[in-house]
Order: C-alpha cells, then sequence, then structure tokens
C-alpha cells in the first residue's frame, strides 16, 4: 500500500485528522459534520427557549412529522444531482395520495393494492416529466412546474366537493402509528452500526481496487462512532416515548437502498458524472436521456410514497395535501446538507440529515408559537445562506476569484 492510498498510523495521526476535517469544513467538504454541528446550535438554542424542544415525545413527534418530507427529498436529491430540480415534487405527492384515499374509501379496493397504484401513478408521471424535459430540452423547472399546477387541478377533481377524505384502514394508518418495542429499537441500532462499518470497508477496498486514495482509519473511525452515538441517542429517546416508530425502518431502508444505487452501481455513476459534466459524459458513451429520465422516475415515485406516508400520519387527505411549503422543505432540506444545486455533488443522506435540520427549525418556531409569516422567513434565509456558502465554497474548489 503506498503513502498516496492511506495514511500511516502514527502520534500524529489524530491531529493531522483535526486538522484535514477543519479543511474540509471551511471548503464545504465534511458533509454531515457540519449539519451534526448545525443541528447542535439549533436544539441547544430552541432548548433554551422551550424546555420541552428535546423532550422524548417532542423528539418522536418531530421524526413522524419529517418522515415524508425525508421520502420526497430523497428524489430530490437523485434529480439535484443532475443539476436539475423537481417543481412538482408536492403536486405528486398530494396527487397519489388522493388518487389513493379514493380507491380505498370510495372505491374499496385492498388497500395494498391502491397503494401500489399510486406509486405506479407517480412513476408514470416522472416518466412524462423526464422525456419532456430531455426530448424536447425544455428546462426541467418549466415542466415540473406546468406539471404541478394541472396536477393540483387534478387533485381537485378526484377529490370532489367534499374535498377531503379520511382514512381508517389500518394496512395503511399502520405505517406511521406502528412503534416497536424497546429490543427491537437496540436491534435496529445495531443494525445501523454494522451496516456502517461494512459500507466503510467495502468502500474503502472498492477505492483501493480502482487506485484511488484511501481515506484514513481514523477518519472511518470517526465516522462509524458517529454513526452509533447517533442511533444510540435516537433509540434511547424513542424507547422513552412509544418506541422506535415503524416509519424510521421504512425511511431508513429507502435512503439505505438509494445510496447502494448511487454509491455503488454504474448507474450511481452515470449520475454524478451527467451533473459534473453533462457533455462529458455524453462523450463516454453515457446516455445521458436516460439517466435523466430515470431520475424523474424515481424522483416523482418517492413523492407518491412520500404522500402516502403523510396521509397515514393525518390519517386523512384534503386539497391541501402536497400543498404549502411542503416543495421548499422538501428541495430546502438537501441543499443545507451539502447536496449541490449545480449538480455533481451530495449524498442521499443528505436527504434525512436536511429534513431533520429544516424539521427541527419548523418545530421549535411551533412551540414558541411563532407567526407563519416568521416560519417562511426564516426558513427561506437558511436556504439563502445554504446556496451561498455552496457557491462560495464551489468557487474556491475551482480556485475562483470570490468577489
Amino acid at each position: 500500500m503506498s503513502a498516496e492510498q492511506e495514511a500511516p498510523l502514527s502520534p500524529r495521526g489524530p491531529m493531522a485528522f483535526l486538522k484535514e476535517v477543519g479543511r474540509k469544513l471551511a471548503q464545504g467538504e465534511a458533509g454531515p459534520l457540519l449539519v451534526i454541528l448545525m443541528l447542535a446550535v439549533i436544539w441547544t438554542f430552541f432548548q433554551f427557549q422551550n424546555e420541552r424542544f428535546l423532550s422524548p415525545g417532542n423528539l418522536t413527534n418531530l421524526v413522524l412529522q419529517q418522515a415524508a418530507v425525508a421520502t420526497i427529498s430523497i428524489g430530490v436529491v437523485l434529480v439535484l444531482l443532475l443539476g436539475w430540480i423537481d417543481l412538482s415534487v408536492g403536486a405528486v405527492s398530494g396527487f397519489c395520495a388522493s388518487v389513493m384515499a379514493v380507491l380505498v374509501v370510495n372505491q374499496h379496493i385492498d388497500p395494498a393494492l391502491a397503494v401500489l397504484i399510486a406509486l405506479v401513478l407517480g412513476a408514470l408521471i416522472g416518466l412524462f416529466n423526464g422525456m419532456v424535459s430531455t426530448r424536447f430540452r425544455i428546462p426541467a423547472f418549466i415542466v415540473t412546474l406546468a406539471g404541478s399546477l394541472t396536477l393540483v387541478g387534478l387533485q381537485l377533481a378526484v377529490l370532489g366537493e367534499t374535498g377531503t377524505i379520511n382514512l381508517g384502514d389500518s394496512f395503511i394508518t399502520r405505517l406511521t402509528s406502528t412503534f416497536f418495542p424497546p429490543v427491537v429499537g437496540w436491534s435496529f441500532a445495531a443494525l445501523a452500526v454494522v451496516l456502517a462499518i461494512a459500507f466503510g470497508i467495502t468502500g474503502r477496498s472498492h477505492r483501493r481496487r480502482s487506485g484511488l486514495p484511501v481515506g484514513s482509519i481514523q477518519g472511518l473511525l470517526f465516522r462509524v462512532a458517529a454513526i452509533a452515538v447517533a442511533f444510540i441517542v435516537m433509540v434511547a429517546v424513542v424507547n422513552q416515548d412509544r418506541g422506535l416508530p415503524l416509519v424510521v425502518v421504512i425511511v431508513f431502508a429507502l435512503a439505505l437502498g438509494f445510496t447502494y444505487l448511487t454509491q455503488r452501481t454504474r448507474f450511481g455513476r452515470h449520475l454524478f458524472a451527467v451533473g459534473g459534466n453533462a457533455e462529458a459524459a455524453r462523450r463516454a458513451g453515457i446516455k445521458i436521456e436516460h439517466v435523466r429520465v430515470i431520475a424523474f422516475v424515481m424522483c416523482s415515485t418517492l413523492a407518491a410514497a412520500g404522500g402516502v406516508l403523510a396521509a397515514s400520519r393525518l390519517l386523512a387527505v384534503n386539497q391541501s395535501s402536497g400543498a404549502s411549503d411542503l416543495v421548499l422543505m422538501a428541495i430546502a432540506g438537501p441543499v443545507v446538507a451539502g447536496t449541490s444545486l449545480f449538480g455533481g455533488r451530495g449524498s442521499v443522506w443528505s436527504a434525512l440529515l436536511g429534513a431533520l435540520v429544516i424539521g427541527s427549525i419548523a418545530n421549535g418556531m411551533n412551540l414558541l408559537a411563532l407567526a407563519s409569516s416568521v416560519k417562511f422567513i426564516v426558513t427561506g434565509v437558511v436556504l439563502l445562506i445554504a446556496v451561498t456558502i455552496e457557491s462560495v465554497t464551489r468557487m474556491r474548489r475551482r480556485g475562483a476569484p470570490v468577489t
């Protein structure tokens, strides 16, 4: 093993590692570490303002509130990696959830089949968005914005005059109302740590076989330790309330699956290549149109899944499902957590971490009973700051002057 591949272990190793972390923070490459620091500041501030913020009940509710947003954000990350954006995810989630509710309540269709139909409908919408954007070379934000307006109208038509459909079927409601006993929660935490170690080791092996630089052992141990602490604390907190929610397991499984897709498969490599430089990817033989269409299909499918989870938690769908600030939250979360709006850089985990950051801010402001106007202003300012930081660090990495 060469010196370029892996830093040797030495008494100066920890100090060198800390310096490397500082450098990455300055250049916007530290990823989850910066988000964790942001969360620590946000949680400390709101805990001082309201002592109920860090209570087990409120933190469990925070996780439940953000499950649907995190699911939608995972799909948003796939499109952001291309350097594109999908403004229809909120409308897709509301429309598909409405179709599911009508099928279950009014048409008496099997709930599992209704959920599957909602997901397929989301995939078809994504297929349409992707094909129109690529075939006619129309900017994706225009296509998805037009689609969003159309889907809102279709949602109103599907719901009819009542505008609200209550859901009581146990198959759907259990998605967000099922809680596991403590032993299952601790088993889940142990599995998460084992998977983190396995992903870290296999990732190092893969990079070494490919002749790419391999990070230090200290870095791997730090990441595993951080993940272990995060999951142990989370399980300890939720066990003091109602236990580990099923929806957390669902979202974690989705994040894990799409992390593997983006980091360990050919499609994932193509996704980053197209987002980094579409023309270079085309010359390398990558079918960039296919990559973009598939990304939109998965994005809208996950938006439909998020709509199902939101309906499960609220026990109903109505004319405002998928509306309000859902699109802002779904896009702002990954951007705040480090996924670039310019494409080619980001992580699926940023969807979860970003949803937690944005959700914590919203939850804290709700506890303080702040006006809705303040909530929108604060969320918008946070997003603007995140995009500005991303732009500045991107120019630094490229060596461009920051004026």
